[in-house]
């Protein structure tokens, strides 16, 4: 695995943590309850975060410490596993609070493989 591919994969975190983010801005945790469109995308786009996660060499992981590897990795995990038990309360503050802080690590992340 080289460099190249570990900042390939950190940008695919990025963009879809931004997406997910963006798909909820001006929405309260309401409306992720009554549109199912919106809970199927953001399950989609929280899972490739964290399919992604485990994607990154173990080296780029050590290099990258203040990225949460394991949580991602967990939501992944509980998304895909127990898909027919989603908290949507978990998953709003999931885009809400954790994305956001992610964001701003995977940034600086990428910054730092420049």
């Amino acid at each position: 695995m080289t460099r190249h591919d570990d900042t390939i994969r950190l940008r695919h975190m990025l963009d879809h943590a931004l997406e997910a983010v963006e798909m909820t801005r001006g929405c309260q945790p309401a409306d992720l309850k009554r549109n199912r469109m919106l809970q199927l995308a953001l399950v989609r786009l929280v899972e490739i975060v964290g399919e992604v996660a485990t994607r990154v060499s173990h080296e780029g992981q050590e290099q990258h410490p203040s990225i949460p590897w394991q949580q991602a990795r967990g939501m992944r995990n509980r998304l895909i596993h127990g898909y027919d038990t989603v908290d949507l309360d978990v998953l709003w503050d999931t885009t809400q609070d954790d994305l956001p802080a992610l964001i701003v690590q995977l940034r600086q992340a990428l910054e730092n493989c420049q």
